[in-house]
């Protein structure tokens, strides 16, 4: 067969989410067909909504399953997290729709979510047509399977992007329809502050870079010194390691207090954000904190 003319594929690493309501036979048996379209059209407005809201594509339906793609059309560092951060709204979601569907139907909703990072082939973005193939779609998928009632799986290579700030329970190794290896896959408990960094205690030796850590501590510990104000700008393409390099300079700092704000990705009302994180950092403030206490 000869290849389309002028079509274009191109491989991307994305992360995957499949869900998919289980025993949705059953619900068929206990409504009506008018109110079993009711509540598939809530329950898909309810997953949808934070797949789109964590940045996250929904590729398509598959009867009672949807299946979104993050890294595409466009490439987040923090796609795997925003992956798993859609998973959990999805499972809270799904908790307060069944409270509005115990109300007016009697019944309530159970779904199971995959989650996994691989590479893919994507179809050409130019014309629309994303559709994407690969093993990591498949496993995906079979992790979604495996998964229980309200749970979600996810594969080994999102659990290392996003270790740092999940809570997980290790599973056994998945025998897997279409593998010839038992899969890891990591149960999600729950998910911390979903912006935060790995300890440096946790993290590898920095390397290559000891230059310009010197050069750093060097000028802010003069500008503390001095009692001088001292701004340093640091540019780089995403991933090349700047928090960590920050991280690094402002660990062997001897003589000065560091406040932190983040300029957070994504999100609604973050303008402040940055300046919120720095006042609490100083004073001592933590989530749950009642006003009296803050």
């Amino acid at each position: 067969m000869t290849p389309e003319v002028g079509r274009r594929e191109e491989r991307k690493v994305v992360t995957i989410v499949f869900a998919d309501l289980a025993g949705s036979t059953g619900l068929g048996e206990r409504l009506d067909p008018e109110a079993l379209r009711d509540v598939q059209t809530r329950y898909f407005e309810a997953m949808r909504a934070p797949l789109e809201r964590h940045g996250g594509t929904v590729e398509k339906y598959i009867g009672d399953a949807v299946m979104a793609v993050f890294g595409l059309p466009r490439v987040h560092e923090d796609d795997a997290l925003r992956a798993v951060r859609a998973a959990q709204a999805m499972q809270d979601g799904l908790r307060s729709l069944n409270a509005e569907l115990e109300r007016s139907y009697g019944v309530t909703l159970a779904n199971r979510i995959g989650v996994n990072t691989g590479e893919v082939v994507a179809g050409d973005a130019a014309t629309q047509q994303r559709l994407v193939t690969g093993d990591a779609v498949n496993v995906a998928a079979r992790l979604e399977q495996a998964a229980g009632d309200t749970e979600t799986l996810i594969g080994e290579l999102t659990y290392r992007l996003v270790r740092g700030v999940v809570e997980v329970e290790p599973v056994e190794p998945l025998t897997l329809k279409g593998k010839s290896e038992p899969v890891p896959a990591y149960r999600l408990v729950s998910i911390g502050d979903a912006f935060a960094n790995e300890p440096l205690a946790q993290r590898q030796v920095l390397v290559g870079r000891v230059g310009e850590v010197e050069r750093l501590v060097g000028a802010l510990e003069e500008a503390v010194a001095t009692g001088t104000a001292r701004r340093v700008l640091v540019i780089g393409e995403a991933g090349v390691g700047k928090t960590r390099l920050l991280d690094e300079t402002t660990g062997a700092l001897a003589s000065a207090t560091v406040l932190r704000g983040r300029c957070l990705s994504y999100g609604e009302g973050i303008t402040f954000w940055p300046l919120i994180e720095a006042l609490r950092s100083a004073s001592l403030v933590e989530d749950g904190d009642s006003n009296a206490i803050a």
